[in-house]
């Protein structure tokens, strides 16, 4: 852990550590001394490796593999913060009209976007019909996947609740400033220790090196990324990412990157796929008739849309 520069009596607390395959920070400023601070921080790195255990399809000792390994056979039981990220995933299926599906993670099983491999009409044909939102049966505290070989992937919705659960963690424990970053997607606490808003740059999808807005956090926001930089690859001239649309099993086209800040990272990283997947026309209306959220959209071509309040939070080009 990082001690940085005391602030008014205060002093800023840093902790990087590796998260669901990539690296996440936690920072907070307090007054309480190092001790306790460095006992606060392994609190907050455990909840966040905790969340990751529990819900990742690649540990065999997760729930979500539990209710794989069960699929087409017995209900599994779970708990509420299981049925939580359940039911947020199904929601999210229906808003994007079944774009966004928590079964796609069958269609790994071709794609494979560290060998850069595009999978074969017949592959994916074969795939598809084991993508089915509405075969999830939840009732009386269970779960079950209602036909064999289908799998549930909780990772569309997982990363922005662990940094909301990190983040109320802190606050319970007294910390009225901080900063939660897993993977790219942010949850604040207040402002910084100088009485300045927490600031968070939006990233170039084209150019890691430049930021195209920079959104000077509300006290208490999310501010999640969904990008086609994260994962991907090119063939033939064509960049294949991650974030496929369920109806066709192919990545979605149109838009390069959506940031959306919400009162919570859970919500911000739910709108921010759901406008990705649903386009730019329909994605950009959607931010923009939801309460209490802004976001930008950037587009293949390059195009920066936001919605009409962005503004008043953010610098955009132009120095707005």
């Amino acid at each position: 852990m990082a001690v940085l520069t005391p602030v008014e009596g205060r002093t800023l607390y840093t902790a990087h550590f590796p998260l669901m395959g990539g690296s996440a920070e936690v920072r907070f400023v307090d007054h309480r001394g190092q001790e306790s601070a460095t006992v606060l921080m392994r609190e907050a790195v455990a909840e966040a490796r905790r969340i990751e255990a529990k819900f990742s399809r690649y540990r065999p000792t997760s729930v979500v593999s539990e209710i794989n390994d069960e699929a087409g056979g017995s209900p599994v039981a779970i708990d509420e913060e299981t049925e939580t990220l359940l039911r947020a995933a199904l929601a999210l299926a229906a808003l994007t009209e079944g774009r966004f599906d928590p079964t796609v993670g069958v269609l790994r099983r071709v794609w494979d976007f560290r060998k850069a491999v595009v999978p074969s009409d017949e592959d994916l044909a074969a795939l598809l019909p084991r993508v089915d939102a509405s075969a999830v049966v939840m009732q009386h505290g269970t779960v079950r996947l209602a036909r064999k070989d289908m799998e549930v992937d909780l990772g569309g919705v997982g990363k922005e609740y662990a940094a909301d659960r990190v983040a109320e963690l802190l606050k319970k424990e007294g910390v009225e400033s901080a900063l939660v970053n897993f993977l790219g997607d942010v949850r604040t606490l207040g402002r910084r220790g100088d009485g300045q808003p927490w600031v968070v740059g939006v990233q170039d999808p084209r150019d890691p090196g430049r930021f195209r807005l920079a959104i000077r956090a509300k006290e208490d926001c999310g501010v999640a990324t969904t990008g086609d930089y994260e994962r991907c690859f090119e063939a033939d001239g064509v960049r294949y990412h991650h974030i496929l649309d369920a109806t066709t099993g192919r990545p979605a086209r149109g838009i390069a990157s959506v940031t959306v800040v919400a009162p919570t990272a859970f919500q911000a990283g739910q709108l921010s796929t759901a406008a990705f997947l649903l386009g730019t026309d329909r994605g950009l209306r959607l931010l923009e008739s939801t309460a209490s959220v802004e976001g930008a959209l950037i587009t293949e071509a390059g195009d920066l849309l936001v919605t009409s309040g962005l503004a008043r939070i953010a610098t955009l080009p132009g120095g707005h």
